[in-house]
């Protein structure tokens, strides 16, 4: 059986949880305080952060290659596109992503009042994807992916991290309560996040 070690409010674990769920397969969550780890996690994850999978001898941490290997693993449904040059799309949206909404969280959960320009800095780009759902209901089109799992744990904590969407932004926002009426969402939701949202 798969273990998944997880931060109860860590927004990449919550991703590893949503594709545990949405597979709907046999594993077991390990729920980790994240201001008390316990110090096995520093002995399995040289970085000493979670999300960590334990699956037989194979440890794996960061979110993306822990739920692109679940995906191959257990393929039902697939969230990666079949197609290569769709799957190097996808993957590419991934590391941007990483790169201009992620990078910034650990800014927003430190510092609320001095996490400005972080805040703006993914505000702007979570706008930059509004015309994509003003024609599709999901990031590569009607299936639910990988691209969508990515973003989801950023959209269900807007409102702690205090980032105020336009009028506007209408389509990304009934396209989040698209992802957040799925069973496989919900069921990842821990306690500690299901509060976050009024």
């Amino acid at each position: 059986m798969m273990n998944l070690y997880s931060g109860t409010t860590d927004p990449f674990s919550h991703r590893c949880r949503i594709v545990l769920y949405e597979k709907g397969m046999d594993f077991e969550i390990i729920d980790v305080d994240l201001y008390h780890k316990p110090e096995d996690i520093a002995v399995i994850n040289p970085y000493n952060r979670v999300p960590v999978l334990v699956d037989r001898d194979l440890v794996l941490y960061e979110a993306n290659i822990i739920n692109e290997y679940i995906d191959e693993r257990f393929p039902h449904p697939q969230l990666m596109p079949p197609d290569p040059i769709m799957r190097a799309r996808a993957r590419q949206l991934l590391h941007t992503f990483e790169r201009e909404m992620f990078e910034h969280i650990p800014a927003l959960e430190a510092d609320q009042k001095g996490a400005e320009k972080p805040r703006a800095h993914v505000r702007d780009h979570l706008i930059q994807l509004v015309p994509m759902f003003t024609k599709q209901k999901f990031m590569l089109g009607d299936e639910f992916s990988m691209l969508d799992v990515a973003i989801a744990p950023l959209l269900w904590r807007l409102e702690l991290y205090g980032i105020e969407l336009p009028k506007a932004a209408s389509p990304l926002m009934k396209y989040a309560e698209r992802i957040f009426s799925r069973q496989g969402f919900i069921d990842a939701l821990t306690p500690s996040e299901k509060v976050m949202r009024r």
